[in-house]
């Protein structure tokens, strides 16, 4: 979901785009910054210190900082006007090789993030594993 009022919304209804970057716990005072302010009014990669990523698919640009980057398109907009929900489909991915685990950050609402929690590993119950 991305709300009606967000610069994001009308750049995503335009162009049909976009790209989902995924941050690490160490950005987390970047992330909530970057989210108090509008790119309508300023330069969120230059205020923040972040990275233009160019990407290979869409126009739109990832963050170089970031584990990852998905550059999607707009699948499907049939709940966009009425709950704001868009439907992706990721077209290109770029995932760095290093950490394996990352502690990736995942907003929550109201101000509060939470990161991925330790791996289990479960193998000894899966009859066949990959």
């Amino acid at each position: 979901m991305i709300a009606s009022g967000n610069h994001s919304y009308d750049i995503i209804r335009e162009s049909g785009e976009c790209v989902i970057n995924l941050p690490t716990e160490e950005m987390a005072q970047t992330v909530a910054r970057i989210g108090n302010c509008s790119g309508a009014d300023e330069d969120k990669f230059q205020r923040f210190g972040l990275t233009e990523e160019q990407s290979q698919v869409v126009r739109a640009p990832g963050i170089a900082e970031c584990h990852a980057c998905f550059e999607c398109r707009l699948y499907d907009d049939a709940m966009v006007e009425k709950y704001n929900f868009f439907i992706f489909e990721v077209v290109k991915a770029r995932v760095r090789p290093q950490p394996k685990w990352p502690r990736t950050l995942h907003y929550a609402g109201a101000g509060q993030f939470r990161t991925d929690g330790e791996v289990l590993d479960c193998k000894k119950w899966f009859t066949k594993v990959s």
